[in-house]
């Protein structure tokens, strides 16, 4: 095949259809009839000889075929819009640009408002929604540009995707002052001993504390599980728990809740936080000036770009 057989709008269609997965919303989103989106399809499915996409419940489901080609075509036409756009810029003084961030609650916690800060200062007119990970198909969301970063342990975001490391932080204990526990240091049998709160938190990578735990052959006396790390806080200040949480969100805890926190007595693993971003928005002005801007902030210096 030659490339002078295959007309670009084609490939628009098929880029479009990978993202939205409906005929109506690729119509909408390329400023097409729906008959139109059908027939560059069918011209698509006669070209390439396959059928690219099969209708289901959930919508026009990609074959395999159709995903081998789904990062080479988007990566190409994110090349030819970057080409043609390169005298693109933005001024984020004047601009009413909306973003939305892949974050968890801790992100939320401990971003959220010195972000907010700088962006009234240096951005007034910019907006910034959030979205947890476990609530979308991150990946997804991403690549159609309905969220513009993630920021967290997200070990799912592989191919197609840049990163660049924020910090690097280990795992803690954590407990409220005046706990029975409340000393400079724990023992494993201290730990073992304890009645723990835990977080499944689905989605990120935090299920390497509890994994870790295990193959230490320590077996808790979990009390309470809950979803996220939002309510920890408050539950720990309120008893006699212990739980297993992330540095930094101790460190925001300590104080609003009346908490301590001390080194894990068990060999935990460091985890690292990045920002990820999709390849195809790797030179969107907007993007590089949020990312640069959350880089700027938090970054520790130890960064690594991948």
């Amino acid at each position: 095949m030659e490339l002078k057989d295959v007309d670009l709008n084609l490939l628009l269609v098929f880029n479009q259809l990978l993202a939205e997965r409906r005929v109506s919303k690729v119509a909408e989103a390329l400023g097409m009839t729906q008959p139109g989106v059908s027939n560059a399809l069918k011209r698509l499915r006669l070209l390439l000889g396959d059928e690219l996409f099969v209708r289901t419940a959930r919508g026009m489901e990609p074959t395999p075929y159709a995903l081998r080609l789904a990062e080479p075509i988007g990566y190409a036409l994110s090349t030819i819009h970057d080409s043609l756009n390169e005298v693109a810029h933005f001024n984020p003084a004047t601009s009413t640009r909306r973003f939305t961030l892949g974050v968890t609650d801790i992100g939320e916690m401990y971003f959220l408002p010195r972000l907010m800060e700088v962006l009234r200062k240096q951005a007034p007119g910019v907006t910034v929604s959030t979205v947890r990970n476990t609530a979308v198909n991150l990946q997804d969301e991403m690549e159609a540009g309905h969220v513009d970063l993630a920021i967290g342990l997200l070990p799912q975001l592989k191919s197609g995707y840049f990163q660049r490391r924020l910090f690097r932080q280990r795992y803690v204990c954590m407990f409220r002052k005046g706990h029975p526990l409340d000393k400079k240091k724990l023992t494993v049998e201290d730990f073992r001993n304890a009645d723990h709160v835990t977080v499944v938190s689905t989605g990120t990578g935090h299920a390497i504390a509890d994994q870790t735990i295990e193959r230490h052959g320590i077996k808790r006396n979990i009390g309470l599980t809950v979803p996220h790390f939002v309510a920890v806080g408050h539950i720990l200040s309120k008893s006699t728990m212990i739980a297993t949480v992330p540095e930094r969100y101790a460190m925001a805890c300590v104080e609003p809740f009346g908490l301590r926190y001390v080194a894990h007595p068990l060999a935990m693993p460091e985890i690292s936080i990045n920002v990820f971003w999709h390849a195809k928005f790797n030179k969107e002005p907007a993007n590089k000036w949020l990312r640069g801007l959350i880089f700027d902030l938090f970054a520790d210096g130890r960064d690594s770009q991948l």
